[in-house]
């Protein structure tokens, strides 16, 4: 029996019909949780979220083609529409883990890519959809779609006759990898990093090598796992679990810059169009994403894509015109001020990396002046205060930033550091961005000539400020702030 039928997603479901749908209706193909992206013949997943209830939308994924809803919730739904197959489940969320995991087991003709890890996850998976694009047909990850909805998501998305299927892989709190990797199966898993992510609720170092192992308990026989040569651990524990799961010789692929590494990365080379590195001293790359840690990424594209028998040449092509993600080290000139926008996520590890990657590009510019516009760094845990002193001990330390603007009440932990080592306006410390005219006033303090590094966590919002940057473009040219904004009070 098809997988795409109203039978066999009954049968894998278990749920009761509220309406069986209309005759000779278009055939299924693919899953959907929001309504104006859904097209014919795909199956809308009524979900409740934080703000929006997917069942109030029936009538709306109906009228765009829909040819099946699943629904928890009869109340909610209100009057089903017409025509349309509403199947009811007891939860519409793990009806989605439950039909993505069936749905892995028909993809006998794909190749499966789990990309996890604690930094660069996104911009890896989508370097690896630019090489592997360029020559196969396939899906990834669409945007960041690595929990528990948008890896079952993503699986769905794939099609008959795809070559391969990259999924981003995240995690919050212990044990989320692992029911991941039971849903994903790789037949590749690369793990892009270790650091000090999600601390609140990993606990440690330790805590994240741990839960990002677990990718590897769902590595299928004859796969291979492609893993950071440090810290030493994630290598130890990634075996583990391959041999625990039942690989007697585990497959490991190890990248990084150690001897140890079997893809050694080398030769790096960063300027404002992108960076060049060799592997093994032989094989010579680029890639147009800016930032030392960024070889390390295509590394491990480059190990991944032969596993799809590429051959180098056609790697080193690809991966030259492949693009990155949104607000990640993304180069921007707007109304004469130049944005180094990193304003997507931010953890310890990350923030340094792209504070490295500031200076470096920095003594390249010699811009009029070089500042820092920094958020708070969430999700840390009790290792929050001590994370954010690094930080200004690292930006304090640093003789080419000329200003540090400190954004949220955590940054105030950098801030104690730095003015220990400088006065006056250099550091300038302000509460939450809460909205436009917060970014807009923040914005208003930077000049023709800047050259401005943005990041911070996600929910600190600071690429409102490249936007108010942005709109300058459009209207008068941003003046010099007054020396009144530039002391803003703290704010704890």
């Amino acid at each position: 029996m098809s997988f795409w039928t109203l039978e066999s997603i009954k049968s894998l479901l278990g749920g009761s019909w509220l309406a069986r749908g209309a005759p000779g209706a278009t055939p299924l193909a693919g899953v959907v949780i929001d309504s104006r992206l859904v097209k014919p013949g795909n199956v809308f997943l009524a979900m409740k979220g934080e703000r929006v209830d997917g069942h109030a939308y029936l009538a709306a994924a109906k009228e765009a083609g829909a040819g099946l809803a699943i629904v928890e919730d009869v109340a909610a739904c209100g009057t089903l529409p017409s025509g349309l197959a509403v199947l009811k489940v007891e939860r519409t969320a793990a009806a989605l883990i439950r039909l993505a995991t069936e749905y892995r087991a028909t993809l006998e003709g794909t190749k499966v890519v789990a990309v996890s890890g604690s930094n660069g996850k996104t911009t890896t998976t989508r370097l690896l959809h630019g090489v592997l694009g360029a020559h196969l047909r396939g899906v990834a990850s669409h945007k960041s779609f690595n929990n528990a909805i948008g890896v079952p998501l993503t699986v769905l998305a794939a099609k008959p006759g795809d070559k391969f299927l990259i999924c981003e892989v995240g995690t919050n709190a212990p044990g989320e990898i692992a029911v991941l990797a039971e849903i994903v199966k790789p037949d590749i898993s690369v793990i892009t990093s270790i650091g000090r992510e999600h601390l609140e609720g990993l606990g440690s170092l330790q805590g994240v090598i741990a839960e990002e192992a677990a990718i590897a308990s769902g590595i299928q026989p004859g796969g291979v796992a492609i893993v950071p040569d440090a810290p030493a651990e994630i290598v130890e524990s990634v075996r583990a679990r391959m041999m625990s799961s039942g690989h007697a010789k585990p497959n490991l692929v190890r990248f990084g810059a150690t001897p140890q590494a079997e893809w050694r990365v080398g030769g790096i080379d960063v300027d404002e169009t992108g960076t060049s590195f060799t592997i093994n001293e032989r094989m010579k790359f680029r890639t147009k994403l800016v930032g030392a840690h960024n070889a390390f990424n295509a590394a491990a594209v480059v190990a991944a894509a032969r596993r799809f028998g590429l051959e180098d040449a056609a790697i080193a092509a690809a991966l030259a015109d492949a693009g990155g993600a949104e607000y990640r080290l993304a180069l921007e000139q707007h109304a004469g001020i130049a944005l180094l926008n990193d304003a997507y996520n931010a953890n310890p590890d990350s923030m340094l990396a792209g504070l490295r990657t500031f200076s470096d590009l920095a003594r390249r510019r010699n811009p009029a002046r070089r500042i820092v516009v920094l958020g708070d760094m969430l999700e840390l845990g009790d290792a929050a205060p001590d994370s954010h002193r690094e930080i200004g001990d690292a930006v304090g330390g640093d003789a080419s930033i000329d200003m540090a603007i400190l954004v949220g009440p955590l940054m105030m932990f950098a801030a104690e550091r730095l003015r220990k080592k400088w006065t006056g306006e250099k550091v300038v410390i302000l509460p939450p961005l809460d909205d436009d005219a917060s970014a807009a006033r923040l914005a208003g303090m930077l000049r023709p000539g800047d050259f401005v590094f943005l990041k911070g966590s996600r929910r600190m919002g600071l690429e409102r400020v490249a936007k108010c940057v942005k709109a300058a473009l459009d209207g008068a040219r941003i003046a010099p702030a007054a020396n009144a904004s530039l002391s803003s009070p703290a704010h704890g």
